[in-house]
């Protein structure tokens, strides 16, 4: 992956950044921006061998990085990834909770949803993002400066059907950063809702359609697919000393598809 950044974020440079899904879509992407600013991405993705790929991606490019097999869902495994990342490096500064159940999610009408496929929604989506901050909370804390970007997604606003566990997860994920935002001001952490537009990766999705991917395009205000690019230029933002001042705030960038 060639990255040519189009802004310098020298406040990144040496921060050790947690990225959860990262082995694939956007969170990859994520990590790989993060480190053509010269932060270092930890890799955590339940796929072993996926954050693996990623993490040497960005070795051979010159920079550092750290893969951890995690299972979000698992609070022993998401202690254990946060102590290899303060101990490999002594420090985590950033947060990103990307890992979600999504791509190849059952759809279906909510009644008609598997009650195992509803809860491990829940466990991934929103338990894992709780156990990844909370988990992170003593490092920055003693730092007294950190990022926690929790993603969610544009779903919740579209009213879109047949995809009740994961809509509730992401929806939760707004309220929960709110709250987490007031209880760490004090120590100059922030946290904020990244909502991302629809975009292509190289992650399948079955139950998005090439026809369905055009039917967002042509709701949207600017007619063009989204990139990996346009959405990590988006979390570079939130994760630099130049968000200093943005905190417990949800950002939408999705071409104009929805409007908070």
């Amino acid at each position: 992956m060639q990255l040519s950044p189009t802004a310098d974020y020298a406040s990144l440079k040496d921060r050790v950044a947690l990225v959860t899904g990262g082995g694939q879509g956007l969170g990859r992407s994520y990590a790989h921006h993060l480190a053509a600013q010269g932060a270092i991405p930890v890799i955590a993705d339940y796929n072993e061998a996926a954050g693996a790929a990623v993490a040497k991606e960005i070795e051979d490019a010159g920079g550092t990085a750290l893969a951890v097999a995690t299972d979000v869902g698992d609070q022993g495994s998401v202690e254990a990834m946060v102590a290899a990342a303060r101990d490999r490096f002594g420090r985590v500064d950033i947060l990103i909770n990307n890992a979600a159940v999504f791509s190849k999610i059952t759809m279906a009408p909510f009644w008609e949803l598997p009650v195992d496929e509803w809860q491990r929604a829940m466990q991934v989506n929103i338990t894992g993002a709780f156990f990844c901050a909370r988990a992170v909370v003593p490092a920055m804390q003693e730092a007294k400066w950190g990022r926690i970007l929790n993603i969610s997604s544009g779903t919740p606003y579209l009213g879109l059907p047949n995809y009740l566990h994961y809509i509730t997860s992401k929806s939760a994920v707004v309220a929960m950063s709110r709250s987490m935002a007031r209880e760490l001001g004090p120590w100059n952490v922030t946290v904020n809702t990244f909502i991302p537009g629809v975009t292509k990766t190289e992650v399948d999705r079955p139950s998005v359609s090439d026809e369905k991917f055009k039917g967002y395009i042509d709701m949207q205000c600017l007619k063009r697919m989204s990139t990996p690019e346009d959405m990590s230029k988006v979390v570079l933002f939130l994760c630099s000393e130049d968000a200093a001042w943005i905190t417990g705030q949800t950002l939408l960038s999705d071409g104009g598809l929805n409007f908070l």
